[in-house]
């Protein structure tokens, strides 16, 4: 199966979880803001790390511009929690074990690594504006890049 992620000006799919603090997450609670929905293969791995302490040192940046941020990955609760101590990531970071979220969002698919072929999640990000429509779809995300690219967006968006 290959990833598909849901292009810009689509609706976002309904979903509901938890994240690692326990607290309840859903289409209807990012209603009404502007949200960074980011999709992510594994806590604690380099690239993921990366893009997680870029998004963390920016955090309050993106607060300024009234930016939700919200990541999703499939790993366990206790992976959540521990990434998030680990690094002080500020932002929810959401349960989807069950790939259910990133298949809604078309973000689960094949992957090659090192000769191998597996699904997994790939790393995907979706800004979706207060309405609930996605604003732009970013795929084949560079960890190092991301922040930028989202920054320069929101400047466009707040000129037109």
């Amino acid at each position: 199966m290959k990833a598909n992620p849901l292009p810009g000006g689509s609706p976002i799919p309904k979903f509901r979880t938890k994240d690692e603090s326990g607290c309840f997450h859903s289409d209807e609670t990012i209603s009404g803001q502007t949200t960074l929905l980011y999709f992510y293969p594994r806590d604690n791995t380099p690239g993921c790390t990366v893009q997680a302490c870029d998004l963390r040192d920016s955090y309050e940046e993106l607060k300024r511009l009234s930016v939700s941020v919200l990541a999703v990955s499939g790993c366990s609760l206790a992976s959540h929690q521990k990434f998030k101590n680990k690094f002080s990531i500020p932002f929810p970071l959401l349960l989807d074990e069950d790939h259910v979220i990133a298949k809604l969002f078309g973000v689960w698919g094949e992957k090659k690594f090192m000769g191998k072929t597996f699904e997994g999640i790939h790393r995907t990000s979706f800004l979706i504006n207060k309405s609930g429509k996605i604003e732009k779809t970013y795929t084949k995300v560079k960890a190092k890049m991301h922040l930028s690219m989202i920054l320069q967006d929101l400047e466009q968006f707040a000129d037109s």
